[in-house]
């Protein structure tokens, strides 16, 4: 084999690579957000009992869009690794 092709077979194992780690930051990423909403709502919720609507409400909005911006990352990170 020549150095050329050792060195693009290196570029596309680091890209996978690249990709791989992107997607797991993003998964962790969105774990990470997802815990802290919930117990933040658990702590509201143990003061303040009567707004427990507005509380439940407000936290499956905000992990909903948690979720969409980790289904990007990993969208973008699958993106890369295919393109």
């Amino acid at each position: 084999m020549s150095t050329l092709s050792v060195l693009l077979e290196m570029g596309e194992g680091l890209a996978k690579m690249g990709a791989s780690i992107g997607a797991s930051l993003a998964a962790i990423g969105a774990g990470i957000g997802i815990g802290q909403i919930g117990g933040k709502a658990v702590e509201a919720i143990a003061r303040q009992p009567e707004a427990v609507g507005d509380i439940r409400s407000n936290m499956i909005i905000a992990a909903a869009l948690i979720e969409g911006v980790a289904f990007f990352g990993i969208v973008i990170s699958l993106l890369a690794l295919v393109l």
